[in-house]
């Protein structure tokens, strides 16, 4: 070509069949890209097609065209400098309105299904080749990791459509010319680059314009931008303003926030696998189960397995799913009934990731431990060959198991032995994950403190805060415990203290919780009614600052709980120092957060035991019991009444002081109180009064001033 002038139009017999003389001519001094499997690549026969075809329309080529068909070449042929260069010869902003007014004119031509008049100023071939050298810039510009640039080459191209097709891209488009399939790769494309140009906002709205413009796109590159969107949602780690979906329909879902934009978005991935419009992907239910699960909707994600039809999923992983999915809402009866009918079948009886669910929910109910240790021995049995890691867990959750069902033995050498063989499991656990697991690490702890070998429980202590990076509320809390029951109350203190600079403000209530106790265990008493007091503002601010929805339900029930329990501490406090018009007004601030609390009705009734109003004292403790029969503090107080007003027989009495110790052992009030009734009562010997006694002093001394689960 001896003349390209963009004024100037050079007919097809005039040019010399060479194209690449055009790029050696304007880029001599450029250097070439990489050549690796340039020998593979050949031009797309598509091309000459297309020139031709635009030939036999306006029987010119003009300069734009010529260069989007070179730099075409170019970048098929791997030289994408030499491509970039020719590219970067178009000149877009002028060709724009005729690019438009090219694409409506064709779009009218169709509506009135005749051929009108006036001749569009470019073919649709032209169109289509032009747009696509745009698209093909900015892919040169990605491989050059010029992003920025990139992207605004190819938001000119989705621009020019967008404004000229606002209905899009009618589907008789695609069978005249690549256009469609420039559009569809255009679309995907900028998402991407937004990214790689770290631009995130830019990304999202994108990604949604993508989504929400009528661009046409075929169901398959729809459901790819989708879930790619929803993965930038869930994991790029900034947060982004809701979409404005003013345009929908009264009463519509509108997201608000990145979370919820992303569930929706994979929700509707999953319809369409269930209504079989894509095929089945297994990432799409991992991101939407991790969604749901840390926003709370376990529940909602059942349904949504329940609706795949039974071929697209193994029935095995389903059952585990659901069981996972109702474990994790709260619904353990119905876990526990998934994986027993999963477990029951011939050939998933030995399914280890049931066994190892299934053994932790029974966990979790003492009725049920016994089956847990079952299913956690025949996990053992089936991974003695396999991960070692694995193993380990499956011993922790046997230590778990016999954990719970000491609780319902009998005779105490039983108990004794069971509780032995725990922290064998729970010490094989630990060798086995090489102390590396956190999980493993707490309940050793845990263990260890029940049984009061509060050194090791120590040292187990520390370690997990070690493996969490020394900032976790549960072993701080864990940590402080222990050393209360070592009566060293500043260094508790102190781990308290800690955690507090450590934390978020909104779990300062529990860590103040406990720092409260340690004062009162240190006398403080004042100062615990300051620490009481900034808890109850810390839950004011919070009521202040959140709207709680149900997606908030678990921490809206955390914060009542919390605050029941902060006003019953304090009423506590003012019971002991005989204030009793403070205890009262306490006591009304709980009516309002659970009037039938069996904790409320407890502490009313050590309100009026301390007036001396026993008979009321024992109704309130009964009242107690009638709501929670397992409520420890009310057994071991009606017995204590029982034996003051001197009306019930010792058996009466007896019977439920045994009933406590077999829910807590290691309830040193209780042990004290039995003692009394052997010594008083002439039920046992001297010697089980003695035993008793002796027992009441060793709990004493090493309880903490929190229980330690």
């Amino acid at each position: 070509m001896n003349c390209l002038r963009s004024s100037e139009q050079i007919l097809m017999d005039e040019m010399v069949p060479s194209p690449e003389s055009l790029a050696t001519k304007d880029h001599t001094s450029s250097v070439r890209s990489s050549r690796a499997g340039e020998a593979g690549q050949k031009p797309d026969t598509g091309n000459i097609e297309e020139a031709e075809s635009s030939l036999r329309e306006s029987g010119c080529l003009n300069y734009e065209e010529a260069r989007a068909l070179l730099g075409r070449y170019e970048y098929q042929k791997g030289n994408i400098e030499a491509a970039l260069h020719v590219f970067e010869g178009i000149d877009i902003a002028s060709v724009t309105p005729k690019l438009k007014l090219a694409l409506a004119e064709r779009v009218q031509t169709q509506k009135r299904r005749s051929q009108s008049f006036s001749t569009p100023p470019l073919s649709i071939n032209a169109v289509s080749l032009l747009l696509e050298a745009v698209f093909l810039k900015a892919k040169s510009l990605q491989a050059l990791q010029r992003y920025k640039e990139a992207a605004q080459s190819c938001t000119v191209l989705l621009d020019i459509l967008e404004s000229s097709l606002p209905a899009g891209l009618p589907e008789t488009f695609a069978t005249d010319c690549k256009l469609q399939d420039t559009l569809n790769k255009a679309v995907e494309l900028l998402p991407e680059l937004c990214k790689l140009a770290d631009a995130p906002r830019e990304a999202i709205m994108s990604y949604r314009r993508a989504l929400l413009h009528q661009w046409n796109l075929d169901i398959q590159t729809t459901a790819k931008i989708q879930k790619e969107f929803a993965i930038f949602l869930l994991y790029s780690g900034g947060e982004s303003c809701p979409p404005n979906l003013q345009s929908q329909m009264d009463g519509s879902f509108v997201p608000r926030n990145n979370i919820e934009e992303a569930i929706l978005l994979l929700m509707i991935l999953l319809r369409k696998i269930s209504l079989q419009r894509i095929e089945w992907d297994p990432s799409i239910l991992d991101h939407l189960s991790y969604a749901l699960s840390i926003s709370g909707g376990l529940k909602t994600l059942a349904s949504k397995v329940e609706e795949l039809l039974p071929r697209t999923i193994d029935r095995q992983e389903m059952s585990l799913i659901l069981a996972l999915c109702y474990y994790g809402g709260g619904d353990d009866f119905t876990a526990l009934n998934l994986l027993r009918k999963l477990l029951s079948s011939t050939e998933d009886h030995s399914c280890v990731p049931g066994l190892l669910l299934a053994s932790k929910v029974c966990a979790e109910n003492p009725d049920c431990a016994s089956e847990g240790i079952i299913y956690a021995h025949k996990a053992i049995e089936r991974l003695q060959e396999g991960c070692s890691h694995l193993l380990g867990v499956a011993n922790c959750v046997l230590g778990l198991s016999l954990t719970a069902h000491s609780r319902t033995v009998l005779t105490d050498s039983e108990r004794v032995k069971i509780h032995s063989d725990a922290l064998k499991s729970f010490e094989s656990a630990g060798k086995l994950t090489k102390m590396t697991d956190t999980n493993v690490i707490y309940h050793l702890c845990l263990e260890n403190a029940e049984q009061r070998k509060l050194d090791v429980a120590v040292h187990y202590a520390n370690w997990f805060l070690k493996l969490e990076g020394g900032s976790t509320l549960k072993g701080s809390m864990l940590l402080a415990r222990v050393l209360s029951a070592q009566k060293r109350f500043l260094d508790a203190e102190t781990v308290i203290n800690v955690a507090l600079e450590q934390s978020g403000k909104w779990d300062h209530g529990a860590l103040l919780r406990t720092k409260a106790k340690l004062q009162i265990a240190q006398g403080q008493v004042k100062n615990a009614i300051e620490t009481y007091t900034q808890i109850l503002a810390i839950l004011q601010v919070q009521r202040r600052s959140f709207r709680l929805g149900e997606d908030l339900k678990e921490f809206k029930d955390h914060c009542r709980t919390l605050e029941l329990e902060t006003w019953l501490d304090l009423a506590s406090i003012y019971i002991k120092l005989s204030q009793w018009r403070d205890a009262e007004k306490c006591l009304s601030k709980t009516e309002a957060i659970s009037s039938y609390s069996a904790c409320r009705l407890y502490t009313a009734g050590l309100l009026n035991q301390s007036k001396g109003l026993y008979k009321a004292a024992l109704g309130d403790y009964s009242n107690a019991l009638a709501v929670n029969p397992s409520h420890v503090p009310s057994l071991v107080s009606s017995a204590v009444v029982l034996r003051k007003i001197g009306k019930q027989s010792p058996a009466i009495i007896r019977s439920l002081l045994t009933e406590t110790l077999r829910l807590d052992r290691m309830n040193a009030s209780a042990w004290y109180n039995l003692g009394l009734l052997y010594k008083e009562g002439g039920l046992g010997s001297a010697a089980e009064a003695a035993d008793c006694f002796e027992a009441a002093i060793i709990l004493e001394e090493t309880e903490p001033v929190e229980p330690f689960r």
